[in-house]
């Protein structure tokens, strides 16, 4: 199914939008094609709810986007926050039954994976982790291959020195789970990357969605939920 991205020079121009609500630090991107054309940020888990819609209008705007030139919404789906999960994919259920609109869920973990890339030494494994709460941790390992890092094993609830006693010496950790557990991450001996490659973003969020959408793996909108890994609270 041809949804519009691909058209020629003579038809109206054709966008895709990113959403990324799973951290305390939101971001929502346009795009057209492999370009992204801005990215807009917005913080504090209990904001979401109500700088989100206003944020992505700002951001249409600024780019001259109409709602009906968005013909593919990218979606940060998970693991992270609950609330701003709900957030992100509810927006893109919406937007996507509302306008017939195509959707696809990317997996957080993976989003965070690729921050290694701009590292100042980017490492050839990483592992990720996510504060779960309760002494434990979302987690996923990835390694370099084909000009990103690609899953070694499904995203799973952990404890987390258990699971990063299983990385290889030259794996590199990076995620917000690193200040929720510091001990267990010090105790490995890995690398720790910085701080500010631990946020997903919503440009790479619209990255890994186009790649996805170029393979025609797309997503159910009246299916779509968050990646949970356990029962919400």
């Amino acid at each position: 199914m041809d949804d519009g991205m691909a058209r020629g020079s003579t038809q109206e121009a054709t966008y895709a939008l990113a959403f990324e609500t799973s951290s305390a630090l939101g971001s929502v991107a346009v795009g057209r094609d492999g370009e992204v054309l801005g990215t807009r940020a917005f913080s504090g888990p209990r904001m979401h709810a109500s700088d989100f819609f206003p944020t992505l209008d700002a951001l249409c705007r600024a780019h001259s986007v109409q709602p009906g030139a968005v013909v593919r919404v990218y979606v940060s789906a998970g693991p992270g926050s609950f609330t701003g999960l709900r957030i992100g994919i509810t927006a893109a259920r919406i937007i996507a039954l509302a306008g017939g609109v195509r959707v696809v869920a990317v997996p957080t973990l993976e989003v965070i994976a690729q921050n290694a890339l701009d590292a100042a030494e980017p490492p050839e494994q990483v592992a990720v982790i996510l504060d779960a709460k309760r002494g434990r941790v979302y987690a996923a390992a990835f390694a370099y291959g084909d000009e990103a890092f690609v899953p070694t094993c499904d995203p799973a609830e952990v404890e987390p020195g258990a699971f990063l006693a299983k990385q290889e010496r030259a794996c590199a950790i990076l995620g917000e789970g690193v200040a929720s557990h510091r001990d267990a991450v010090e105790a490995t001996g890995l690398r720790v990357l910085a701080e500010s490659l631990w946020p997903p973003r919503a440009e790479t969020v619209y990255r890994l969605g186009l790649a996805r959408a170029l393979r025609g793996e797309f997503d159910d909108p009246r299916a779509l939920i968050p990646i949970y890994l356990r029962p919400p609270e």
